[in-house]
Parts: structure tokens; C-alpha cells; sequence
């Protein structure tokens, strides 16, 4: 008798991926040009959003040209980076005769950046060809150090990258990629760098992490190795988030939410995500907004779409952003924790609803903006809209990790209450 696979597990084998070597702590930013001459840097391309007025860029130029290693700054990536800020990056790093690439900000950047190295180690193919897993064939990417200066998206030492695909605007698709050979060199993450990061970009960046230590936690991957960093994670955003947001120096504060970040990473590089992000990807892929928002959004609508399917692990999640629920049966803890996820949310100020998002709701919101021009600052929840979001979701690579099975149809009550309702 042949027993296929499928029929006793979806997920038979499971593959653990490793974190590139990382140093953590307050001063890490300052080995930047020594780490950088260590491994043979001669021309580095910076690849950032900007970050002006923060006086980190300068810093750090400084620090890797008093090394000997030659700086070449594209500092054009845009959040939720698109496809030609990293086709654009490739031709500047092969233009320059780079040999290395060195990232400087939060995911955007670091994501542009692996993008980058796949097109160069590609001969200039296109980088929407790279959606999906492993689809690199030359594994020599260049050499990357990523800098953290926000506690966010754990790009900096993933092998996961996320970009936009623009080439058709009427039915834009941001999409994921998991390739080995994009993991960074090197990942510098430096608490004193996030000081400067603006109030609410640390609340969504906060709930970026906190929805990667949620979905592996939750995932029907069920993967053992990422569940003790998984809940570990959730608690050191719940104890650390509000005081790093309104209290933006507090060292402690930020250690902690820069160990989240990382911890929580380690998670999900190998325990998988789920639709939290896939609702993200949507929603950004048609009107560009912030990817931490949109988490931050999605996240307790998500939660208690999930619940029948995993009562206990949520209730060991609400345990973890300390609630007692002693008194309280599995279900009505795992309930406390959606509560717990929507009062953490109001506390750091996350809108009610992607309806009430406009251009003028946060700092550097580019909806409506470049290519997304003409797509309005309104995130629309109409019929036709809830539809297309619904569909998106359904393509993402992060899908199939949902505890809890996925349609289109599940997805549209789901999606319409996120943009239209508020708890």
C-alpha cells in the first residue's frame, strides 16, 4: 500500500533556516566600518530611505570611509518598496563597480537591498521574476551588512523580502520571497539608532513584531523550534511597546523592543505567517500604506477569525501580554486576547479601521503619491474593493500558513470589517 504524503500531514518536513552572524546591543552601529573592512568591502552601495534630519546616514558614512571602504548612497527607496527602486539600485551598484551592499533603516531598506543583490547576481533580470521560494539560481549574491533603525520588520536578518510589483497599476501585487541567498552578511542592530524613530512609527513597527511572534506561534506549520521565541517575543512587546512609544528615549524600552524584533524573526524564518500579512500586502500592494499599520489593523480581526481553530494557543498568548486568566476557561482566555491586542493597539494610538487612514493621519505616508497618484487617500471598502483586496490574499505566500483554512469568501467579511468597522 503507497501512503502519500499529503494524507498524513501538510507539512511532512519541516526546514529550519539559519540567521545570519548579528551583533545587538548599544554601540554595535559603531563596528559598522570595521565589520565592513573585515570582509573585504572596497565600494559599498547604502541603500536607505533617507532617514533625513536623523544625522544616522552621515554618521555612519563617516564611520565606514574612516575604514577605507568607499561609499556609493541611493537613499530612494520608498516604504513598500517598489520594483524599480531596486531595478533602479542594481543599475547604480553595477554603474559604480560596486562589491557590496550595505543597508541603513527598516525593512524597506533592507528588503530593496537583497532585492538588489538577486538582480546584480543575476545579470539584470527583472526582480518581479524572484516571487515565491528559492528561485535564485546564482547563489553568490553579493555581500550585505543591514542596519536597524527601527524595531520592526526583523529584515535585517531573514531570508524573507518583500517588494511591489508596479508594472501594471491597475492591479498592482506586492509579493514575498524567500531565498537562502538573500540573507544578509551581516545584521547590526543598535538600540540607540531607533531614538529617533518618530512615535508612530515605533506603535506600527511595534505591531509588525508582534504579529511575527503571533503567527508562527499560531501556524499550521506548528513548527517546535520557532514557539519558544514566538511567545517569548509577544511578551517583550507587550511589557515594552507603550514606553518606546511615548517614551522614545528609555533605553531599556528599546533594548527590549530591539530583542522582540530579532527574537520574533527567529520565529517566523522558519515557523511560517499568515493572513495578518497577507491583508498587509493587499492593502499596501493598492494604496501604499504603511506595512506596520496595516498589521497593526488586521491583526485583532485576524485573531478572532482564528480562534476555533487554535483556542489554546491564544489563550497562551493572552497569558504572555499579561492577562490572569486564571479564573477563565481556554475560550474565554483566548478571547482576552484579542481584547488585550485591541487595547494595546488604542493605547499606542492604531486607527480604528483602514477606512479612517489618510495621507495626513501619519509622518511620510506616500499614499497617493509617485506612481499611486490618482488612487485616492481613502482606502475604499465598496463591494468591488473588499473583492480585490479578498483575491490578493488568497495569492500571498503567506497564506498557507493560517491555522485556519482560507477562501475568498471567508476573507471578504473579514476584510470588509477591517476597513469599514471599528471594535
Amino acid at each position: 500500500m503507497v501512503i502519500e504524503l499529503n494524507q498524513i500531514w501538510e507539512f511532512p518536513i519541516k526546514e529550519f533556516h539559519p540567521l545570519p552572524r548579528a551583533k545587538l546591543g548599544v554601540g554595535a552601529h559603531d563596528m559598522i566600518g570595521v565589520e565592513a573592512k573585515e570582509l573585504g568591502f572596497k565600494r559599498s552601495l547604502l541603500v536607505t530611505t533617507g532617514l533625513r534630519g536623523s544625522g544616522i546616514i552621515e554618521e555612519l558614512i563617516g564611520k565606514i570611509e574612516y575604514q577605507g571602504v568607499e561609499v556609493v548612497l541611493y537613499d530612494k527607496i520608498e516604504s513598500n518598496p517598489k520594483d524599480y527602486n531596486v531595478m533602479d539600485g542594481a543599475a547604480l551598484y553595477q554603474k559604480e563597480k560596486c562589491d557590496s551592499v550595505i543597508s541603513v533603516g527598516g525593512g524597506s531598506s533592507h528588503d530593496a537591498a537583497k532585492g538588489i543583490r538577486v538582480v546584480v547576481a543575476h545579470d539584470g533580470r527583472n526582480i518581479n521574476e524572484f516571487e515565491g521560494f528559492s528561485k535564485s539560481t546564482n547563489k553568490q549574491n553579493p555581500p550585505h551588512i543591514a542596519v536597524s533603525t527601527t524595531a520592526g520588520t526583523g529584515s535585517e536578518t531573514s531570508w524573507a523580502y518583500v517588494i511591489t510589483d508596479t508594472s501594471d497599476m491597475e492591479k498592482p501585487h506586492k509579493w514575498l520571497a524567500f531565498d537562502e541567498a538573500s540573507t544578509p552578511t551581516l545584521a547590526l542592530d543598535d538600540p540607540l539608532l531607533y531614538y529617533t524613530c518618530p512615535q508612530q512609527w515605533t506603535a506600527f513597527c511595534g505591531f509588525d513584531v508582534l504579529a511575527h511572534g503571533a503567527e508562527p506561534y499560531v501556524s499550521r506549520l506548528d513548527f517546535a523550534p520557532s514557539l519558544g521565541n514566538a511567545i517569548y517575543s509577544i511578551g517583550l512587546v507587550s511589557k515594552h511597546l507603550r514606553e518606546a512609544v511615548y517614551d522614545p528615549g528609555n533605553l531599556k524600552a528599546r533594548e527590549g523592543m530591539m530583542n522582540a524584533q530579532y527574537i520574533a524573526t527567529q520565529a517566523f524564518n522558519s515557523g511560517g505567517l499568515g493572513v495578518i500579512h497577507s491583508i498587509s500586502h493587499a492593502i499596501s500592494a493598492f494604496y501604499d500604506s504603511a506595512h506596520g499599520l496595516n498589521n497593526a489593523i488586521a491583526l485583532p480581526r485576524v485573531w478572532e477569525y482564528n480562534l476555533p481553530s487554535r483556542y489554546e494557543r491564544y489563550a497562551e498568548i493572552a497569558v504572555a501580554m499579561g492577562v490572569d486568566t486564571k479564573n477563565m476557561t481556554t475560550v474565554q482566555a483566548a478571547d482576552a486576547a484579542v481584547e488585550a491586542a485591541i487595547r494595546l493597539a488604542k493605547d499606542v494610538g492604531i486607527p480604528d479601521n483602514f477606512g479612517s487612514i489618510r495621507s495626513a493621519t501619519y509622518d511620510k505616508n506616500r499614499m497617493n503619491t509617485g506612481k499611486y497618484a490618482g488612487k485616492g487617500d481613502v482606502i475604499k471598502g465598496d463591494e468591488k474593493s473588499v473583492l480585490k483586496i479578498s483575491e490578493h490574499i488568497q495569492e500571498d505566500w503567506c497564506t498557507p500558513g493560517n491555522p485556519r483554512e482560507v477562501t475568498v469568501e471567508s476573507m471578504i467579511p473579514v476584510v470588509s470589517h477591517a476597513i469599514n468597522e471599528s471594535y
